[in-house]
């Protein structure tokens, strides 16, 4: 890989999407961080340190005309966009009869709508280019859905169901897109839980044991760069769900 490819990945700022920035840049990747906040100065830094330029743009991926203006900004800056990871996402979690309308859209915005904007706009550049990979974070509770996830897991399951429509329309152009679905994965989250509760959890892994986020950034890596493998969802989930 040339050290001038460039990826583009939004949320980047914390878990799975600051995993996966990093592991971009050690591969050589220069990065294009898309957060809604900023990002830590010490994530820029670490990234600098592996050689490869980085720049931050703020933005609400669910703004159309917004994302518009920043990947048109991400392709001047870099001029050309190899790989788009759509990472950002939102849980506003609710028992479905106790759910409100804004909480479910919301979350439909950001975790599917934003993701089709980012696609909506980066695919033209891809076309141009004939190549480029598309990665997008699905969830394994878009699979199986989850209670009080209604929202969550409506958003995640439609991802899936548009990366395989993406990746019919842009295969002629060699451009590949799949989607990863993560289990449980160790994070601030999980480290709060009671031992009873991951204990419980841990009982229904095979593995016995959480994903780590650097295992997730590996997967996406790893799709990045294969030519041959499209319109597929990767499950890293220790074995939880087997298809």
């Amino acid at each position: 890989m040339s050290k001038e490819e460039t990826l583009i990945i939004t949320g980047a700022n914390r878990g799975i999407g600051t995993a996966t920035a990093l592991a971009f840049a050690k591969a050589g990747y220069r990065i294009a961080m898309v957060n809604r906040s900023q990002a830590d100065e010490s994530l820029l830094e670490a990234i600098r340190d592996y050689g490869v330029e980085v720049r931050e743009y703020l933005a609400d991926v669910s703004d159309f005309d917004l994302t518009s203006q920043v990947v048109k900004a991400i392709h001047k800056d870099f001029g050309q966009v190899d790989v788009l990871v759509n990472n950002a996402g939102i849980t506003k979690d609710s028992l479905l009869i106790r759910m409100s309308e804004e909480d479910f859209d919301q979350v439909i915005d950001v975790n599917l709508k934003g993701s089709f904007n980012l696609i909506r706009h980066v695919s033209k550049i891809m076309l141009k280019q004939r190549r480029g990979a598309i990665i997008n974070v699905s969830s394994l509770s878009g699979i199986i859905g989850n209670i009080g996830q209604a929202n969550y897991s409506a958003s995640k399951a439609g991802l899936i169901g548009l990366t395989r429509s993406a990746a019919r329309e842009l295969a002629s152009r060699q451009i590949t897109v799949n989607a990863v679905a993560p289990g449980f994965i160790s994070s601030d989250m999980t480290d709060k839980l009671s031992d009873k509760t991951k204990e419980a959890m841990l009982d229904e892994i095979p593995l016995k044991r959480f994903g780590e986020q650097e295992e997730v950034a590996e997967a996406i890596l790893f799709l990045a760069n294969s030519k041959y493998i499209t319109g597929t969802t990767l499950e890293i989930n220790g074995g939880l769900n087997m298809n």
